[in-house]
């Protein structure tokens, strides 16, 4: 199917010609019904997309779309793409915690950018003139819906998404990496089944190999970071020299620096020849980059990119990965959720990382089946190939990862308290029956329903309630004896800036 056939009049806003199969079966439910659609695909089988789809349906009733991407660096490049959106005369305007709010624009937009933590922030204050925007939507478009099952972030999109919806009910539709578990997400959507779609791998455009590899650790942590470094070097060359490209994740924003600094030296002594002699203009543009560190390794075919690197540094850095100038690549796990830079080969060096509380931790499974899934050029590659490195005692549960995926779980229960004390402030919540109205529109309610051994369920409400009364005892929600409930100066101040709740408890102390 042409998309001049199925949306003649947005026809130029999309980057092809052709829907592909995955696309072609989801359209008649984001085009034909104002359903709720939940729609669970491969990476790179072209969600995107049905993003589009859904966004040009409300634009064509003359409606405003809000579109929630899972990181702020994604939010600037839809801003970019979806210029398209702009030569045929619609407004984008992206809303985030780096640039100043314009609430005029805001208002005036077709299509809001936004990330969860910045929708959270303005929902909370959706009855302030600066705000009002939010609750003048007419679809939410979820990218990356799988995010929820995030440890720090997964809370904030879930509250978001439950209070969009009890003030305004706007249609949603949510897209996600492949997950086991997609009936429940609908459930919590309200998306029937017809416009509820679980595409497989088959729908992958670039088949996909993965595979665990194990390494010898020792009992020095730092010389273990080197055996890594040479594992996944090794599952790298071959790519590399058949002029492939390698993707590297590793634990920290440092760690990617070293790893490309150590990578040089080994490529060197192993006679890869990836490096960029005789291009005179990559040279040149290279001799701009702010990071001393990253002038001096580009031009040698190996870069580093994490957050704390300039914009125009990472701009650059993303654009030359794609021209294929930079043949290896080391890299945080926010790459894997943020800018699409799929390669060849993609191992993940680092499974844990240290936590400054926790001491060394496992990265999250999300994070895995993330990263694995940038593996494969869709019209480059045949195959992808994805690695996970790791210590001969983690072996079998990656492994049990790959084959068997990972089912999306709430993480609401850890932040329970911080966010019921949120919808309080904001009047959404005024009495005991409203608060487990509130809960019943949760995610986390639907998964325990789905779970009742796993999440305790005969156990929820009592907890829930709990929570509650730990907000009265510390000050932060008053309650009377009819079960009324209103927010304190306390709870408010918490709420409005994004304090801890045990940080404002030492403030009432104090």
């Amino acid at each position: 199917m042409k998309v001049a056939d199925a949306v003649p009049e947005f026809a130029d806003a999309f980057g092809f010609d052709e829907f592909n199969r995955m696309q072609r079966e989801a359209l008649p439910g984001i085009l034909e019904t104002d359903n709720n659609v939940v729609a669970s695909a491969p990476t790179a089988s072209g969600k995107t997309a049905l993003a589009e789809l859904a966004i040009c349906k409300t634009l064509s009733e003359g409606g405003t779309a809000l579109f929630i991407a899972p990181l702020r660096a994604l939010t600037n490049e839809k801003e970019s793409e979806w210029e398209r959106f702009e030569a045929l005369g619609y407004s984008v305007y992206v809303v985030s915690g780096e640039r100043d709010l314009n609430p005029r624009r805001a208002e005036r937009a077709d299509v809001l950018v936004t990330t969860p933590e910045k929708a959270d922030s303005a929902t909370r204050k959706h009855d302030s003139a600066r705000y009002s925007f939010v609750t003048d939507v007419d679809c939410v478009v979820i990218d990356e819906v799988h995010l929820l099952d995030s440890e720090k972030r997964g809370a904030v999109l879930e509250v978001t998404v439950s209070r969009l919806r009890r003030l305004q009910d706007p249609r949603v539709v949510a897209l996600s990496a492949t997950m086991p578990n997609v009936e429940d997400v609908a459930k919590w959507l309200d998306a029937p089944a017809e416009t509820t779609y679980e595409f497989g791998d088959e729908y992958r455009p670039v088949d996909l190999e993965t595979g665990v590899k194990t390494y010898s650790h020792g009992s020095n942590a730092f010389a273990d970071k080197y055996r890594r470094l040479y594992r996944a070097l090794d599952l790298a060359e071959p790519h590399v020299r058949e002029d492939g490209q390698a993707l590297v994740f590793v634990s920290s924003r440092q760690d990617t620096v070293q790893a490309a600094k150590k990578a040089r030296d080994e490529i060197t002594d192993r006679d890869i020849p990836i490096d960029s002699r005789g291009d005179y203009d990559f040279h040149n543009e290279a001799k701009d980059l702010t990071n001393d560190t990253l002038r001096q390794s580009v031009t040698d075919g190996v870069g580093f990119h994490h957050a704390g690197l300039g914009k125009a540094d990472r701009d650059r850095v993303e654009e030359w990965f794609k021209q294929g100038k930079i043949k290896l690549l080391f890299s945080t796990s926010t790459l894997a959720w943020g800018v699409n830079l799929p390669a060849r080969c993609v191992v993940i060096r680092d499974t844990k990382y240290h936590d400054p509380l926790e001491g060394e931790t496992d990265i999250s499974p999300l994070d895995v089946l993330q990263m694995l899934g940038r593996a494969g050029r869709p019209g480059y590659d045949d195959v992808g190939y994805g690695w996970v490195v790791c210590d001969r005692a983690d072996a079998d549960k990656y492994r049990a990862l790959l084959r068997e995926g990972k089912e999306i779980e709430s993480r609401l229960a850890a932040e329970l308290e911080s966010h019921l004390n949120a919808e309080i402030a904001m009047g959404t919540i005024r009495g005991l029956e409203d608060v487990m109205a509130w809960l019943e529109t949760t995610f986390y309610y639907v998964r325990a329903e789905s779970k009742p051994d796993a999440y305790d369920f005969g156990t929820l409400r009592d907890r829930v309630r709990d929570t509650l009364d730990s907000l009265v005892d510390h000050g932060f929600v008053a309650a009377d004896d009819e079960l009324a409930i209103e927010p304190t100066g306390l709870g408010r101040l918490a709420s409005k800036y994004y304090l801890r709740l045990d940080t404002a408890r030492r403030f009432r102390r104090s």
